[in-house]
């Protein structure tokens, strides 16, 4: 077993299948999920997991080049924004768009963030 990063095997596995420019939701319970990309659903109860831990640990396991979340976001939920804004190349989309972006995503990670508008679409760079 693992002793330290992400020990969700699924989600561990999905990540290391990734490569540059592949993206990966990161979204609330609320978010629809598109039919298509794979699917790492952590959500356990509202809140649990939240946005800010998921994302925390994501952000320790990839490279991010590019970032795309929803212009509500800054009104309807400054702990999220302000979550995003260190974000690498963040660009803010109406939330309708962001939900037809998802769809190319090729992962998505489902916490379970049950305020709105807590979702994010990272662009997976290189190491090198």
């Amino acid at each position: 077993m693992k002793r330290a990063g992400i020990l969700n095997r699924h989600l561990a596995g999905a990540l290391a299948e990734l490569g540059h420019g592949d993206g990966v939701l990161v979204c609330d319970a609320g978010m629809p999920i598109p039919d298509g990309p794979r699917v790492v659903d952590l959500a356990f109860r509202a809140g649990v997991p939240s946005f800010a831990e998921v994302l925390d640990g994501l952000l320790a396991e990839l490279v991010v080049e590019g970032a795309v979340a929803a212009t509500e976001v800054r009104e309807a939920n400054a702990g999220a924004a302000a979550l995003l804004d260190g974000l690498p190349g963040l660009t803010l989309v109406p939330h309708e768009r962001l939900k037809v972006l998802s769809a190319g995503a090729r992962l998505i990670v489902r916490t379970g963030e049950a305020r709105p508008y807590a979702n994010v679409l990272l662009r997976c760079g290189v190491f090198f």
